[in-house]
C-alpha cells in the first residue's frame, strides 16, 4: 500500500511530463473559397447559334465564348455603307462645282457671244464710216451701237457665269455635307460595332463554371450565357475573432490549408469593419472573444487554379498564434 506522500510525489513528477506531451498545433480560423464570376453577356440581343466552350473547361484569354444570329446588325451595317457612300459622294461633288458637261455648254455659249461680240465691233466700225462720210444714216448707226453694246455684255455675263460654275458650293453648304458626311461615318461604325458585339471572347483565362443558353434560344440584350471563373477571382473567406484583429491587415500574408492540398500563402485584401454571424453577448471584457471579423485573402494565380468555391480551408497567420485558444 503507497502511502500519502509518495502518491503526492509521484503526482508532482507527472504534471511536467504531460504538460510536455501536449504538441497540439495552435488553433485555426475557420473559413472557406469563395468565387466571383464572370457572366459575360452580349449588348445587343439575338438568336444564339453557336456556344463553343464547354461547362467545366478551362480556356485562354481570346477564346470565342459563344456567337449570336449577325442580323439584323449585318442589314443595318450595309445601310450605313450605302448612307457614307452617298454623303461622300455629294460632298465631292459640291467641291467640284459644276459637271464637265454643264462646263462645256456655258463655255459654248461663252464662245458664241464673243463670235457675236466681234462681228457686232466690225459692224459698228463701218456703220461709223459710212456714217462720216454720209452713207448711212444716224438710226443704222445707233442700232449697230446697241448691237454692239448687247454683245459686250452678253460676253461679261457668260464669261461670269463660267468662272461661278467652276467654284465650289457655298461654305455653308460645304459645311453642311461635311458634317452630313461625319454623322453618316458615326452610323458606320456604331453599326459595325453592334455586328462585332454578336461574337464574344473570353475577357480573362478562367474555368467555365455554366452555360446558361443553348443554340436556337433567343438571347436577350445584356442577358449572361457564359458564367466564368478567372483564377484571379478565387478568394479565401475566413473569420477572425476580436482579439486576434489587431495583429491583422490589408497585405498582410496568412497560411491556408486543406483537405488534400499543399499549404499556400494568401495576402489579405479586405477586413470587414464590424462584426458579424455572432450570436447575442454582453459587452464586456471577457466576452470579446466572441466577436468575429470577416476578413478575405487572395492566393496566388498558381495555387488559385486548384481550389474550388465552397472548399473548407484552415487559416493561421505567418507566425503560427491564431489569437483562439486550443
Amino acid at each position: 500500500m503507497i502511502s500519502r506522500g509518495r502518491m503526492l510525489w509521484v503526482f508532482l513528477m507527472a504534471v511536467p511530463l504531460l504538460a510536455g506531451c501536449d504538441h497540439r498545433s495552435p488553433a485555426a480560423w475557420q473559413g472557406y473559397v469563395e468565387g466571383e464570376s464572370l457572366f459575360i453577356s452580349a449588348p445587343v440581343g439575338g438568336t444564339l447559334q453557336t456556344v463553343t466552350v464547354n461547362e467545366g473547361e478551362r480556356i485562354a484569354k481570346g477564346q470565342r465564348l459563344f456567337s449570336l444570329d449577325p442580323a439584323p446588325q449585318s442589314d443595318n451595317l450595309a445601310q450605313a455603307k450605302a448612307g457614307l457612300s452617298r454623303a461622300a459622294a455629294q460632298l465631292a461633288d459640291m467641291e467640284k462645282g459644276k459637271r464637265p458637261q454643264e462646263l462645256a455648254v456655258i463655255q459654248a455659249q461663252y464662245a458664241e457671244a464673243r463670235a457675236a461680240e466681234r462681228l457686232s465691233s466690225l459692224q459698228l466700225q463701218r456703220a461709223e464710216a459710212l456714217f462720216q462720210r454720209k452713207l448711212a444714216s444716224q438710226s443704222s448707226l445707233d442700232e449697230a451701237r446697241t448691237t454692239d453694246a448687247r454683245n459686250r455684255h452678253q460676253v461679261q455675263a457668260l464669261a461670269a457665269q463660267l468662272q461661278v460654275a467652276k467654284l465650289a458650293a457655298r461654305p455653308d453648304q460645304l459645311d453642311a455635307a461635311r458634317e452630313q458626311l461625319h454623322s453618316a461615318q458615326a452610323l458606320v461604325d456604331q453599326a459595325r460595332w453592334q455586328l462585332s458585339q454578336k461574337q464574344q471572347d473570353a475577357p480573362a483565362a478562367g474555368l467555365v463554371q455554366q452555360v446558361l443558353y443553348r443554340p436556337g434560344e433567343y438571347v436577350a440584350p445584356g442577358q449572361p450565357v457564359i458564367a466564368l471563373l478567372p483564377p484571379t477571382r478565387l478568394k479565401i473567406r475566413f473569420f477572425v475573432p476580436e482579439p486576434a484583429l489587431s495583429s491583422l491587415q490589408p497585405g498582410a500574408r496568412v497560411k491556408v490549408s486543406c483537405d488534400s492540398c499543399k499549404p499556400f500563402e494568401a495576402t489579405i485584401r479586405y477586413i470587414s469593419p464590424t462584426a458579424e454571424y455572432t450570436p447575442p453577448f454582453i459587452y464586456s471584457r471577457d466576452n470579446r472573444k466572441k466577436f468575429v471579423y470577416l476578413v478575405e485573402a487572395w492566393p496566388g494565380a498558381e495555387r488559385a487554379v486548384t481550389l474550388h468555391p465552397g472548399q473548407p480551408v484552415d487559416v493561421r497567420p505567418e507566425d503560427g498564434h491564431s489569437g483562439i485558444t486550443p
